[in-house]
């Protein structure tokens, strides 16, 4: 069976001290696309100044690529099954927690899409919810990751078509 390869250049290089610890953990992530994003470790693993905050780290890329791909895939099924979604919002949080002695892991991310429905009324809630619920069972991220992944909608918002 075959198989699609993603990569993603990870760049580092060394500013500060490294054997006491006292280097700086910004690097750069370059993906195929040509889209270069500043990384670091984040501020809660690696005190300033050695992290540097207003960079994208790990935990919050694992947080956004479950959000983002639950996202594309509810509407890829939401336009398949006639909706017209206008907007999609989620303030999606992680939470990393000890799992054992030295070692920490996110353990649940939670998802909360809001959208905004261009029809004239709003439709079976529990068509949603299957909805969401099928988006979370095909979804590729969700299903490459061991935490938990809740998915807790907020209320529709509806627009008229």
């Amino acid at each position: 069976m075959g198989g699609h390869i993603y990569k993603a250049g990870v760049y580092w290089r060394m500013e500060g001290d490294f054997k006491p610890g006292k280097y700086s953990r910004g690097h750069l992530w370059r993906f195929d696309g040509g889209v270069d994003v500043p990384a670091s470790s984040s501020p809660h693993v690696v005190p300033l100044p050695y992290s540097v905050p207003a960079a994208v780290d790990p935990e919050e890329a694992l947080v956004a690529a479950l959000s983002s791909c639950h996202m594309l895939t509810f509407l890829d099924l939401a336009r398949r099954g006639g909706l017209l979604i206008d907007a999609y919002e989620d303030q999606a949080e992680g939470l990393m927690e000890r799992i054992a002695p030295g070692r920490m892991a996110i353990t649940k991310v939670t998802l909360r899409p809001l959208l905004t429905l261009r029809a004239a009324e709003l439709p079976d809630p529990t068509w949603l919810t299957d909805l969401h619920d099928k988006a979370h069972e095909v979804c590729f991220i969700a299903n490459s990751v061991k935490c938990d992944v809740v998915v807790a909608p907020e209320p529709l918002r509806l627009i008229a078509p």
